[in-house]
Formats: structure tokens, sequence, C-alpha cells
């Protein structure tokens, strides 16, 4: 088939640091180009694909130069998108609501993945407007605020079976992994790292709205030892960054439409300590891959239980449950039935 794949612009393809759709995006397409495909994906100028690259920006926008108007690089991709429609079989859109109104007037099968929550007021206005539109959700929680939207499939992210090498030794620290804000736990994972008497090693971006929250509630709690900061880290530091940890730690305060970093997790064999919130009662399995808890003090004693579970076993899960050749296969089967109803 011929694919046209929409990326959004603020990372590349895969991203340089931070950016989990981009990534999702980059995995998803070279696997569907490896499984025959005639994928064009439509994204920054910086990106690297083994897809045909439709530039429509030069960089992406959180790396390149300061004070472009977002508004305008999203123009640019709609526009590219509706000059060539018709070169394609099927045109999948990573780019949330934007698009609908020239997607819906080409005549190509379209599908849209939402990555983000969809909890927000005024979205039911749009599911109303564009009813017919197939959506695809990652997990089935994140599509419970939208129930009457036109959903075709909840496909879970997955990523390259051997993107990661697991480590089967007990690791020695805590690890965080995300963006710091308040919703992602942060201070929450502090503060179970100190009652448990363990290291905490904190891999993360700090929004630039969120230069505030850290100044106040984080940095005097980061001592350079007991927890440390160490920043962003690309795929090559990721991979040690978890497979050294004893647990992630991802307590989170919000619907969580998926968690790529709990996969990223058990994909190096550690299990997950998370709270029940969002998609993750789909993701983590209690007591195989991690713990699902209810609050700290729940957190702080599957900590102490942690040690106990098969890092085998969820290494095994991963590759059972969460690759990427499962989730293109997905798709794929979702393509087919859009142009075959056409």
């Amino acid at each position: 088939m011929r694919i046209a794949q929409l990326a959004p612009l603020a990372e590349s393809v895969p991203p340089k640091l931070y950016g989990g759709t981009e990534r999702v995006i980059a995995w998803l397409v070279d696997e569907l180009v490896d499984r025959g495909h005639d994928v064009t994906l439509f994204a920054s100028g910086d990106s690297s694909t083994k897809a045909k690259l439709h530039a429509v920006w030069p960089r992406a926008l959180r790396l390149g130069r300061k004070g472009v108007d977002p508004n305008a690089a999203c123009a640019l991709l709609i526009e590219a998108i509706g000059e060539r429609a018709r070169d394609f079989d099927v045109i999948h859109s990573h780019v949330d609501w934007l698009p609908l109104p020239v997607l819906g007037r080409t005549g190509v099968p379209f599908l849209t993945t939402m990555h983000g929550r969809l909890d927000l007021p005024g979205l039911p206005d749009v599911i109303g407007t564009f009813p017919k539109a197939p959506f695809v959700s990652i997990s089935d929680n994140q599509r419970r605020p939208l129930p009457d939207a036109n959903w075709i499939a909840t496909i879970p992210h997955g990523l390259p079976k051997d993107l990661f090498r697991p480590s089967y030794e007990a690791g020695s620290y805590l690890a965080f992994l995300g963006r710091l804000t308040a919703e992602k736990g942060p201070e929450a994972a502090i503060r179970i790292a100190r009652a448990v008497q363990m290291p905490l090693r904190i891999a993360a971006k700090i929004p630039r709205a969120e230069t505030a929250y850290f100044k106040k509630k984080l940095e005097p709690e980061i001592d350079g030892e007991t927890v440390q900061l160490i920043g962003e880290v690309d795929e090559l530091r990721k991979q040690p960054f978890l497979a050294g940890a004893s647990a992630l730690l991802f307590p989170i305060d919000w619907p969580e439409p998926f968690g790529l970093v709990m996969i990223e997790a058990m994909a190096c064999g550690t299990p997950v300590i998370a709270y029940r919130s969002g998609s993750v009662p789909e993701v983590v399995e209690d007591g195989v891959t991690g713990f699902i808890v209810d609050g700290e003090q729940e957190a702080i004693e599957a900590v102490e239980k942690v040690i106990r579970l098969d890092r085998r076993r969820v290494r095994a899960r991963f590759e059972e449950r969460f690759v990427a050749s499962r989730m293109a296969k997905e798709y794929e089967e979702r393509y087919r039935e859009l142009v075959a109803g056409r």
C-alpha cells in the first residue's frame, strides 16, 4: 500500500531527546517499510526514516529557531497533504484534530491516532462535527471521555524488539523518567525513594512552563547523591539508565493515555511500580511486570517486594505484548479495512 504518515512538527522523527509520539511514529514507519509498503513521512526536515521524507519544515520546532509560530508550520503540513492526498491509498495522521477538515474532503481513506489526553473541554463538539472520522486510541482508558467518537481500534504502542538489551541483575537504584511536571509525580517518587532509603535517579525534561515548579518543589530535594538529576537521555543513554534500575517509579496523577516509558523499562527487564491511573492497568500486569499501587504507602511496600519479580519474565511479557512488529501489523489491518470499505 501507499501510506502517508503525518507527524507533529515539535520534534523530529525520531526525536533527538524527549518525544514519545515522534518516537512511536518512527518505529511504526520503519516497520511498515520493512513489511513492503510504500510509505511517505510528512515531518520536519531533520527527521531520519526508512520511508520517503516529505519535509514540510526545516527543523523540529522545539530545537529550531525561537519565536517560530507553530501554527504556520502546521498550516504547511496540512497544505502538503492536501496537495498530495491522491498519491496515497490511505493517510494516517498523528496530528490530532487540525487536519480533519482537509482529510475529510480528499476522498482518500484516513485515520487519526490520538496520542494525548481527551478529557478536555470542547472535544465533544469536534467529535460531533466529524462523526465519521475514524480514530485509533492507544489504550481503552484514553477513549473514555469521548465514547461517541468513531473508534475503530485500540492499538497499544510497540517498540523494536532489539532496541534495548535487558539486564537480569537486581538494580541498585530507583528510576524516574519523563517530564518534570506535577502530574507525572516526581515529588512522590522522591518521597518513595527516601522512605525506602534507595537512591533515585531522575532522567527528565524540564518544560519551559514548569521552570518555576522545578525550582520551588524539586530543586531543593536534588542533592546529587540520594536524588540525582541526570537530565534528558537519548536512546543510547536510556538503555543503561533503565536496565540498571531496581524498578521504574511511575506515580502519575493524571489520565495517562499510554505511558511509553513503562514498556521501555519492561524491554530492559525492569519492573514498573505505577499508580492506578489512566492506562496503567492495561500496561502493567500486577505481580508479573511490576506492581499497580494506590498511593505512596503501597508504592513503598512494592519497592520492597520488587526484588522477587523475575526480570526474565518481565522481558518475555514485553516481547509478547509490546513489540513494534505487532503494532505495525495491527495498523496494517486497519488500513486494509479502510481501503476495502472506501
